[in-house]
């Protein structure tokens, strides 16, 4: 199997998507300017305690208050308060940690009130980005996560996931990083680092120290309140942090700084495998050029098509997803109505397990699959959704068909399921049913360029439209663009776009920064 990732920066936002043989099986895209995200670390305060929920809402500097339970203080909170303490009494000088008492573990059957006070400062970390109505969900039990090992202060356990099997491989480990971890600081060994050596566990491990001193050190020096003292990193590094393996062929990137940034985590988890981020310089849009435009066009949206005519519906409530198997034209009379339902059945869990991948969705789905008599043909589907399940990373549960033919799985939910909408609002009429005559679209998109370069004085620009306009303007050796480039100079660049409604157009400048040529009388 074939895996890439493909990743899209614009000046607005970040898309990253991971391929597998070619198939899109995830997809992140996220808006620039938003730093709020899971594994940030805050100085914050309590706003309001609520006894009856055994929790209290904090002020993180979000719109909505975040909320903390009292499970998720953590039993080291005792510790963390008074070296907190400890650390903003003195702004000059930063108290060791190494220094720092372990104060008692916090009781579990405890209550929040006898903990926590309005107004009171806390260290904080987010786990759950906000979802529809719902603020940030917060935890006390900070942790930084590396490629091989996550840290986590005060804490002196060593524990080794309990992926590595090998009971010798788990005692190298564990004694390797009890030997080098300082003094008031837990491990917990990843399954990335089976037969990794002490060198390059030891350079993660500095990497992860730093960034903890960096923290602390910005809760000694700085007093305002509530305060960002860790932002996770990009969301391009944080995602093949967690999904980097050896097997990839390529990581492709369309922009110099991330390209930078990638390509030195790359060099420091895995030096070897460097050559395999690459900067993408082609004309067409990275997206397009991947095929990735297309997927992200058909894999999304209320419907879902898979083989043979079938397809899935996919609705999303507030409480869960629904999801309706439909065998649509797909017949076939020599099989009989039992091995077709089968065959649509094992279909759909195959692309509903990309599904769920791709979205991201979590919580409660319910899959409505097509009725089966037989139990072995159940038996066979539930462990053909199982097996697929597998590649998923998010923590899951699947439960065997019900009597009536539902399946039901839980997937852990950590941010709002990723939703594009792949309709395409008309971009000449913009909903009112009546455009100008589509043979004088080129007409207006020679005013554009003329005002562009004779009014505005801009002489360098691409032109972004339809692969089907864009064709038009390209045909015949004495094409449309020839003419425009000798009429308005060789600046004037066309570029043929998927993600664009067919009528539709996008001007950007050399710096790839977006031209605004609306104008009012369009929208008429």
């Amino acid at each position: 199997m074939t895996s890439e990732v493909i990743i899209d920066v614009q000046p607005k936002d970040i898309s990253i998507a991971l391929l597998e043989d070619k198939n899109l099986v995830e997809y992140q895209k996220e808006t620039r300017e938003v730093n709020f995200s899971v594994g940030n670390i805050y100085v914050a305060k309590v706003k309001k305690l609520m006894p009856g929920l055994n929790a209290c809402f904090v002020n993180v500097g979000s719109e909505r208050e975040a909320f903390l339970h009292y499970l998720d203080l953590g039993t080291r909170f005792s510790s963390y308060e008074k070296y907190l303490k400890q650390v903003q009494s003195d702004r000059k000088k930063l108290y060791p940690i190494a220094k720092a008492t372990r104060m008692p573990d916090l009781k579990k059957d405890g209550s929040v009130q006898n903990v926590l006070t309005v107004g009171q400062e806390i260290l904080v970390q987010v786990v759950k980005e906000p979802i529809s109505t719902k603020g940030p969900r917060l935890t006390c039990e900070l942790s930084f996560a590396g490629r091989y090992i996550v840290l986590i202060p005060f804490d002196d356990k060593v524990s080794v996931s309990s992926k590595i099997k090998k009971g010798e491989e788990r005692s190298r480990l564990k004694q390797l990083l009890q030997s080098i971890k300082p003094k008031n600081f837990g491990v917990i060994v990843r399954t990335s680092a089976e037969g990794k050596r002490v060198a390059e566990l030891d350079k993660e491990l500095k990497v992860l120290l730093k960034r903890w001193d960096d923290a602390i050190t910005k809760v000694q020096k700085t007093s305002e309140r509530p305060l960002l003292v860790f932002e996770e990193t990009s969301r391009a590094v944080a995602l093949l942090r967690d999904l980097f393996n050896p097997t990839y062929d390529a990581i492709c990137v369309n922009d110099e700084t991330i390209f930078n940034q990638i390509r030195d985590y790359v060099g420091l988890i895995a030096p070897e495998q460097i050559g395999i981020v690459k900067q993408y310089t082609g004309k067409v849009p990275i997206f397009d050029n991947f095929n990735v435009t297309k997927q992200i066009k058909s894999g999304f949206g209320k419907t879902v098509n898979y083989k043979h005519g079938a397809y899935l519906i996919i609705e999303h409530t507030e409480a869960m997803h629904v999801v309706d198997v439909n065998s649509g034209i797909r017949t076939n009379k020599e099989n009989g109505q039992e091995q077709n339902a089968l065959e649509v059945n094992l279909g759909a869990a195959d692309e509903l397990a990309r599904q769920l991948r791709l979205r991201d969705m979590g919580g409660i789905i319910i899959v409505d699959f097509i009725d089966m008599k037989l139990a072995e043909d159940r038996q066979m589907l539930y462990e053909r959704m199982c097996k697929n399940m597998q590649k998923d990373r998010a923590r899951h549960n699947i439960l065997p068909l019900s009597k009536f033919g539902l399946m039901q799985i839980t997937r852990q939910r950590v941010r709002p399921v990723m939703d594009v909408n792949v309709e395409e609002t008309c971009p000449t009429c913009f909903g009112k049913g009546t455009i100008k005559s589509s043979i004088l679209f080129t007409d207006q998109l020679e005013n554009k360029i003329d005002r562009l370069v004779n009014k505005i004085g801009i002489k360098k620009f691409t032109l972004h439209v339809h692969p089907y306009v864009a064709a038009y303007i390209n045909q015949g050796l004495y094409s449309l663009k020839m003419q425009w480039q000798m009429k308005y100079g060789f600046g004037v660049k066309v570029i043929p776009s998927q993600k664009l409604a067919f009528l539709q157009y996008e001007f950007y400048d050399k710096n790839k920064e977006f031209i605004d040529m609306k104008e009012e009388i369009e929208s008429k």
